[in-house]
């Protein structure tokens, strides 16, 4: 079940649960749900935030807009595992199937939604991580932290690593043997610079594939999944931009991050734990 609502609020004093029961056929019960789980927004002159409690009283004037989807407040989402607490800003490893942030419809299956919760601080988004892939996330707990670890990501000053496996034997098309390793990929994405290195390569004879060791120096949307796709090995999975396969998640990992860290003036680095 789908449902979409825009409802005015047209006088003071009522309850947000009230005013969504007298405007949707839904139960009380999948309204507290859906309101816990971030598919309820509150408008409020230029003000526009999630609203989870049930019982606040609404001001008029405002405009409440539901996003129901029974199919996505019925996922579960798998869990994160912290890495590293710095205070002002958190480290984590993100299982693949978890969203970077929420969307309209909902945030419980996001990681800054149970980072918020887990660690009961505020959350902020600095980068993201596709949600099929898997691997190392930052998370800032303060805006000081936020606006310092954005302006590295914007300025390349994070060495950012990955692992991906791809099927076969590692010959890209058209590429003279001597020039395969390591290799950089220049070519824009949607009109964007886009630079993705390949930096080691494994075959793996027995299954058939190749682990690739790769950092990229900018962060386009499905970067890498794009660059390897277009050299005609696609990441094992990738159902995106390369075959279906039901039977294999994406071997996509954000293995390593490095960097000097702004609040601190401290070379930090982290990897998955060995045990991830």
């Amino acid at each position: 079940m789908n449902i979409e609502k825009k409802i005015p609020i047209t006088s003071n004093g009522k309850r947000a649960i009230d005013w969504l029961a007298e405007n949707s056929p839904l139960s009380r019960m999948q309204l507290k749900k859906a309101l816990a789980n971030g598919a309820v927004w509150l408008h409020t002159g230029k003000k526009q935030e999630r609203l989870r409690r049930a019982t606040r009283e609404l001001p008029a004037n405002s405009t409440l807009h539901m996003y129901y989807d029974a199919a996505i407040l019925a996922l579960e989402p798998p869990t994160p595992t912290l890495v590293c607490d710095e205070n002002q800003y958190s480290v984590w490893y993100k299982p693949a199937g978890l969203l970077s942030q929420g969307s309209k419809q909902g945030d419980h299956c996001s990681l800054l939604r149970i980072v918020e919760q887990t660690m009961n601080r505020k959350t902020f988004l600095v980068h993201r991580l596709d949600r099929e892939a898997n691997g190392l996330m930052l998370v800032a707990h303060t805006e000081k932290a936020a606006a310092a670890l954005s302006g590295l990501f914007q300025k390349n000053r994070i060495d950012k690593h990955y692992r991906a496996s791809v099927a076969g034997e590692w010959k890209p098309a058209d590429l003279a043997p001597e020039k395969i390793l390591p290799l950089k990929i220049d070519s824009d994405i949607d009109g964007k610079h886009a630079v993705t290195w390949i930096d080691h390569a494994v075959y793996d004879a027995g299954n058939q594939q190749t682990h690739l060791h790769i950092h990229i120096d900018t962060g386009r949307k499905h970067q890498i999944r794009r660059h390897l796709a277009g050299l005609g090995h696609p990441v094992i999975g990738d159902a995106r931009y390369g075959q279906p396969d039901g039977s294999h998640a994406i071997a996509l990992q954000a293995c390593r991050i490095e960097y000097l860290c702004p609040l601190f003036n401290r070379k930090r680095i982290y990897t998955v734990p060995v045990n991830l």
